[in-house]
């Protein structure tokens, strides 16, 4: 059954999270990079996550390609490329967007019904922190999915607040908005 999913903000180490599936903030040949990338592969088992990256034929920015989580608490790992920050003027918005609903997508199509983020792009790739953020959360908010919960992975204080205080803004707009009249006179949700 397809739902909007539960969304909880957590500060964590993202490898160690018992979760059906992982994000991974990987480059376009899902080779070993730095920062979340590299945690990722060295908590797998750098060796069988490579190997499986390989097969792969590595991954556009804004898609998104799974492997097994070999060593990992979860089953897979679902490796994302974010857009690297230019100014904002060369689509980084939307290929942010595309990344978390492809993420989903596949998360579906694998049958995961918990998965985590990382906030991506916004280490080396340099996006905003608030912005980046602000695109998780309307993305993720805006989703149908067979995913039942999302866990957004903060690394600090500062991206763990911003998180909190985009997620309890969409709540509180959903719990907002009216229900509305169908034609027939019944309710729907908004």
């Amino acid at each position: 059954m397809m739902a909007r999913p539960e969304i909880v903000p957590l500060v964590a180490d993202i490898t160690r999270l018992e979760v059906d599936a992982i994000v991974n903030a990987a480059n376009s040949a899902l080779r070993v990079g730095g920062g979340v990338d590299a945690a990722v592969h060295e908590a797998a088992g750098r060796a069988e996550l490579m190997a499986a990256c390989a097969q792969l034929g590595g991954c556009r920015t804004g898609d998104a390609k799974a492997t097994p989580g070999f060593a990992l608490p979860a089953r897979w790992v679902i490796h994302t490329v974010g857009p690297v920050w230019r100014g904002g003027g060369q689509q980084e918005p939307e290929l942010l967007a595309s990344c978390y609903r492809r993420a989903v997508e596949v998360a579906d199509e694998l049958g995961a019904k918990s998965m985590a983020f990382p906030a991506i792009s916004t280490g080396i790739f340099g996006f905003p922190k608030e912005l980046a953020a602000e695109i998780a959360s309307n993305t993720l908010h805006g989703l149908d999915a067979k995913v039942d919960r999302v866990i957004l992975v903060a690394f600090d204080p500062q991206t763990m607040s911003i998180y909190e205080r985009l997620i309890a803004s969409q709540r509180a707009s959903r719990r907002a908005v009216p229900a509305r009249r169908t034609t027939a006179g019944r309710m729907l949700p908004p």
